[in-house]
């Protein structure tokens, strides 16, 4: 079985979200892809099956599957359209989100993406513990989405783990306006064994989202401000879900030698 490393929404290794590929002829057990993840240890392994209706993907973090993960589709796409389907320029997965659609335009890869009713709710002191800078407002999705004053109190807020785990949301999003780009963010997961996604794709269905109905506008350049960075473009769509591209970049091929 190969395993690709590929470090999704950046043009240049050893930046942008990391992510494992995994392409199999079938399915291991739910155990051992889960052991693979927590080998790999990065915020997502991706492991890719193709069926009879065409790729099945399923995205396993350290800690649990999820239900959606943005660069991991995004290195996913990039695998199979690069490596097993370089004839073609789209590729549709089956995944616990439904079917994504990922289509290749250049250098960037564009994921059709659903969104997530997002409603106000109530800045509470515990937000304020966990993130250690006081929220101008919070909105709950599928994660927590909390806005900042500032681009600079998400870039160097440094959270408190073990209060994010008490709030809201299967991720805990910090956000802002930016200078460079429209907003800032960060994100972060220890409910999944991820202390910081660097970069989050399924986290600016929400973000990107927000700031859309805040700007105006329906195309939104978010810049995730982790250590390693990377950027996310960003459509609204007239159905109701979101278009988010970005580049990808690969760092190693290997092979799994340990039986699955």
């Amino acid at each position: 079985m190969k395993q690709y490393i590929v470090d999704a929404f950046t043009d240049k290794p050893f930046s942008g979200n990391p992510a494992a590929v995994c392409v199999m002829e079938s399915w291991p057990s739910e155990e051992s892809m889960m052991k693979l993840a927590m080998e790999n240890n990065l915020s997502e392994t991706a492991f890719i099956v193709k069926e009879k209706q065409g790729y099945h993907l399923r995205w396993f973090t350290p800690g649990t599957e999820v239900e959606l993960c943005g660069h991991a589709t995004l290195a996913s796409s990039f695998v199979i359209l690069n490596y097993y389907e370089p004839e073609s320029n789209v590729v549709r997965l089956h995944t616990l989100s439904g079917v994504l659609t990922v289509e290749r335009e250049g250098a960037l890869y564009k994921m059709d993406f659903p969104t997530y009713k997002l409603k106000e709710i109530p800045v509470t002191d515990e937000m304020e513990q966990a993130f250690g800078v006081r929220p101008l407002k919070a909105v709950l999705g599928l994660d927590l989405v909390c806005i900042f004053e500032t681009e600079k109190q998400v870039r160097e807020m440094v959270p408190d783990q073990a209060k994010l785990l008490k709030i809201e949301g299967r991720l805990q999003n910090a956000t802002a306006a930016g200078k460079d780009a429209d907003c800032v963010s960060r994100s972060f997961g220890p409910k999944l064994a991820v202390p910081e996604d660097p970069v989050c794709g399924s986290a600016h269905c929400q973000i990107a989202d927000y700031w859309s109905g805040v700007l105006g506008k329906q195309k939104i350049h978010a810049y995730q401000a982790s250590k390693r960075g990377g950027h996310l473009y960003c459509e609204m769509l007239d159905n109701g879900r979101i278009a988010i591209s970005g580049e990808a970049a690969l760092v190693a091929v290997s092979e799994i030698m340990a039986k699955l």
